[in-house]
């Protein structure tokens, strides 16, 4: 078993130490337990629903995408809504299947984030859009690509509404009394309705409208920061019936982690191995986002980075261009040189340090306790 942090209740996550521990072994065994259970729940679900609506022989090629699209990823949103279950109830396959379904909503996110954004990878592999638009051209042998590219993108936009639906399914045909499912339900619909009007702010997210820090955190937030930790946590606490204090604490600290992990994501977009995030390096650069790295960057640049940045932003090359690699490679030194590269990791730093704090005086039970801290550090310095 690999190095992990010690998880104490005394002071702050800078008294953590990187060392081996017994109890944190533990932690990571179980933790890949669930999310093992998972994965097996919600494919085993994914594929009877499959088999039940895609019977046509056309149809074929949506019972092989789909499957292998959900049964991928880290699962960090149902890990985080069964903790907050956790923090209130004891362990529970209902609970754990509840959750499970949020995977599902993740799907749906993911495959139309990726036609929004014209992605042509995820996890390393091409986009359901993708897959499906190399699909029809296979079948109809034809030779205006246009076409395909148009079938590829509706034809995901239809199977991310399909997870949607049996996202909400999954949760609502869980074995878990009404009274649970009453309250999570403002929860799971905040959730939904935060995402949607997230990626909408995100669609008109442009670094040449010179956008303030403050505003582009908001909108990750929103998008991912909340979707990702805060909201899975309130869901689970709320299918549990936390109490006001413990359910205000996950809170709090799903604000802080969530904020982390889109920073560090914002940092993988343009720092990341494509060979570990699985994404082509530069995409953010290349579609001018305003992501929070670059709007660091343009803040703390001086006039003639700021003139530079302005200049590459000019040359964007297209993905296949063999100068990206060095028009990227300039992105990466002039960010370092502005020093936006540290004053990233220092805010990434201090919302997992104020997180680890806050749950150290939140009184939460053991379990769930121990892995939220784990789950602190290795959610925001992911090489995923």
């Amino acid at each position: 078993m690999t190095d992990g942090l010690v998880v104490t209740r005394q002071g702050p996550a800078r008294s953590i130490a990187v060392v081996g521990s017994r109890q944190t072994d533990d932690v990571i065994d179980w933790l890949g337990v669930r999310v093992a259970a998972a994965k097996a729940t919600v494919s085993a679900y994914a594929g009877q629903r499959c088999t039940e609506y895609f019977t046509a022989p056309e149809t074929a090629v949506l019972r092989e995408v789909l499957p292998e699209f959900v049964a991928e990823g880290k699962y960090v949103r149902s890990t985080f809504a069964y903790l907050g279950w956790l923090c209130g109830q004891a362990e529970s396959a209902a609970a754990a299947e509840a959750v499970a379904g949020l995977e599902l909503l993740h799907a749906f996110a993911l495959i139309q984030d990726d036609v929004m954004d014209d992605s042509a990878t995820r996890r390393g592999r091409p986009t359901v859009h993708v897959r499906l638009a190399n699909w029809h051209t296979a079948r109809a042998a034809t030779s205006d690509r246009r076409v395909s590219d148009r079938f590829g993108r509706s034809a995901a936009v239809l199977l991310g509404d399909l997870c949607l639906i049996w996202a909400e399914r999954m949760l609502r045909e869980a074995d878990l009394p009404a009274a649970s499912l009453d309250r999570a339900w403002p929860v799971y619909d905040l959730m939904r309705s935060e995402l949607a009007v997230g990626q909408f702010s995100d669609l008109l997210n442009d670094l040449t409208q010179e956008p303030e820090l403050a505003t582009v955190l908001d909108i990750a937030r929103r998008k991912s920061g909340n979707y990702t930790v805060r909201r899975p946590l309130e869901l689970g606490a709320a299918l549990a019936g936390c109490d006001r204090r413990t359910t205000r604490a996950l809170q709090r600290y799903g604000s802080m982690v969530g904020e982390a992990y889109q920073l560090r994501d914002d940092h993988l977009g343009v720092f990341g191995e494509p060979r570990m995030t699985g994404k082509p390096l530069g995409d953010d650069l290349r579609e001018g986002k305003a992501t929070t790295l670059l709007v660091v960057a343009r803040d703390l640049a001086s006039p003639g980075q700021r003139a530079e940045m302005a200049d590459l932003a000019r040359r964007t090359p297209a993905p296949e261009d063999p100068a990206t690699d060095e028009w990227v490679r300039r992105w990466q030194e002039l960010i370092v040189a502005t020093g936006a590269d540290a004053r990233i990791e220092q805010l990434i730093a201090e919302r997992v340090d104020a997180a680890i704090e806050l749950l150290s005086r939140a009184e939460l039970p053991t379990r769930p306790y121990d892995a939220l801290v784990l789950l602190a550090g290795r959610c925001t310095n992911r090489d995923h």
